[in-house]
């Protein structure tokens, strides 16, 4: 890994030659992916609708399958009737059982801990539905089971790149979600949600130059920092989230995420730290603090009241702070317009370091290990 350098991300070859796997590619194709899984899906049924609602939705997956179903949640909002819980682990807790229902998400189909969790489910009797690669692991658990299977409809470009086939999981998500009367996701939404996506592909695409590109911009600002990203709502925790995993995986940089008003009751107290101090003719480079709020239209008022106060008190230390607020109506939408740049910049962030954003070499060597 070499320093961050901005002039990189203004060079089309030098772009093009660091991303051999085309993960700028990948993520343009965002907003198809809303369309193509939301119509294959439709095509194809979500044979749930007239069964009676759960007691719990439960959402097992790991990394950006599991995202999916925090996603759910969001959208879903807080009025949802039922408990939508997203599972991280091997084990599920001791409460699920048949009056639920188990959501297995695994965009490859062959995930162990949630191919675990799919076994341990249908052993219980939970009601079962499966959203992964069709033909793969976790559809013949399904099968065995009797029980439904929604294939991820592959995209070109996004193949052979499960982080970025985040929205062809959460669409077939939002489906079983809808077909439970538990969410209101329309052809106008689904349109919107892709429209917002292509819109944020357009003005992050890589001949922008970094002035008015916000993906690259976002990535200038992360670089030299130790990045620590809030949300404003639930919303905005779920994109935070993202945008410290995308920095994580495609950058290999470290990034902390949080929840205000959570955060703002534990991780502000940063702000009096040493990584906070800022020492301009000191070690250009030492890492500090900067701060990244990620704003929703739907903050609770006394979370409007902690983010304000907590930028104010970030700023008279001389922590640096970005604000980036979510667009759109419908909360898909606005979750989408912060998600998706938040993909870019990660992206950028990795290319201007002089790192590819597309192998995880440390996660796949763990998973060999743990499978021996």
């Amino acid at each position: 890994m070499t320093a961050f350098e901005p002039d990189r991300l203004d060079d089309a070859a030098y772009l093009t030659q660091a991303d051999p796997s085309g993960m700028l590619h990948a993520v343009a194709t965002s907003g198809a992916q809303v369309r193509a899984s939301h119509r294959t899906t439709l095509e194809a049924g979500v044979p749930l609708s007239g069964e009676s609602r759960p007691r719990a939705l439960v959402v097992a997956g790991m990394g950006g399958s599991a995202l999916a179903g925090d996603m759910l949640a969001a959208v879903c909002g807080a009025g949802v009737p039922i408990p939508i819980v997203t599972v991280r682990s091997y084990r599920l807790p001791g409460w699920v059982g048949a009056a639920d229902m188990v959501v297995a998400v695994s965009s490859s189909g062959a995930t162990e801990e949630t191919l675990a969790l799919a076994l341990e489910a249908a052993r219980r009797g939970c009601r079962l539905a499966t959203i992964g690669r069709a033909g793969s692991p976790l559809a013949a658990i399904a099968e065995q089971a009797s029980a439904p299977h929604l294939a991820v409809v592959p995209v070109a470009g996004a193949v052979g790149r499960p982080r970025a086939n985040l929205w062809a999981v959460t669409m077939p998500l939002l489906a079983v979600a809808s077909a439970l009367g538990l969410a209101e996701v329309g052809s106008e939404v689904v349109e919107a949600t892709a429209g917002r996506l292509d819109e944020i592909a357009h003005r992050c695409r890589p001949s922008s130059e970094s002035f008015i590109n916000p993906g690259k911009t976002l990535a200038i600002e992360v670089a030299g920092t130790i990045p620590m990203i809030w949300g404003s709502s639930p919303l905005a925790a779920v994109a935070a989230h993202r945008f410290a995993s995308e920095i994580h995986k495609s950058a290999k940089y470290p990034a902390i995420w949080g929840e205000i008003p959570e955060a703002a009751h534990g991780q502000a107290v940063a702000f009096d730290g040493p990584l906070a101090e800022r020492d301009i003719f000191g070690d250009s480079a030492a890492l500090s603090l900067r701060l990244f709020v990620l704003r929703d239209l739907e903050e609770h008022p006394q979370a409007g009241k902690s983010r304000t106060t907590a930028v104010r008190i970030a700023t008279d230390r001389g922590v640096p702070v970005s604000e980036i607020a979510a667009e759109g109506e419908h909360p898909l939408e606005r979750l989408a317009s912060l998600v998706g740049l938040a993909d870019y910049a990660g992206v950028y962030l990795a290319l201007g370091s002089g790192v590819d954003p597309v192998p995880v070499s440390p996660i796949t060597e763990l998973k060999a290990r743990i499978s021996q």
